[in-house]
């Protein structure tokens, strides 16, 4: 499988991958983080990428699976919304209005980490989470990876970025009013 298959073929295959030992969770991580620092620039779709914290995720749940351990997202990387907390990491739900770094990780985070999910980074959002497109005076634009002039949605429209880009194989969003299902539309996802 070539890199750029390997990047859009969802987490579901890729947990497979790297369980069978055909890809390690740090190829994968390396992979996603060439891809974020050659397309995000225009993109925009993360707001902050853990690199070293995400290469070391992998390392350890590349020791994990060779010890035999099983999850099922055992080190797929994933990224998160940013109005989810991430611990030791500041959320700032698309504003410049933030407080400290979050203590925990929230509860749907820590559940994809026991899962065995690499969280590599946290994705834009419009501020507050109050429009169905993505910008901030903040962040910028999150531009739609099918049509740069165009809005991926929102408020969840980083996280479809990402995915739609092929920076990542599955992000974490909130949907209160569509926020999850505009962006996957507009982005051509499901």
């Amino acid at each position: 499988m070539d890199a750029t298959d390997l990047a859009y073929a969802g987490i579901a295959k890729q947990a497979e991958l790297i369980a069978s030992g055909e890809v390690s969770s740090r190829e994968l991580v390396e992979l996603y983080l060439e891809r974020i620092a050659r397309f995000n620039p225009k993109l925009n779709a993360f707001r902050v990428v853990f690199a070293e914290r995400a290469l070391l995720e992998a390392d350890q749940a590349d020791g994990r699976r060779g010890a035999g351990g099983e999850r099922p997202l055992l080190g797929v990387p994933i990224a998160v919304k940013d109005e989810i907390d991430v611990a030791g990491e500041v959320t700032t739900c698309g504003t410049n209005a933030y407080g400290e770094p979050a203590r925990a990780d929230s509860e749907i985070v820590r559940r994809a980490r026991a899962a065995g999910a690499v969280v590599i980074g946290k994705t834009h959002m419009p501020e507050l989470g109050a429009f169905p497109w993505t910008e901030s005076p903040t962040w910028g634009v999150t531009r739609n990876p099918w049509r740069l002039g165009y809005s991926p949605g929102g408020s969840s429209g980083g996280s479809a970025a990402a995915v739609a880009a092929g920076l990542v194989g599955a992000a974490l969003a909130g949907d209160g009013g569509g926020s999850i299902r505009f962006p996957s539309a507009y982005c051509g996802l499901f």
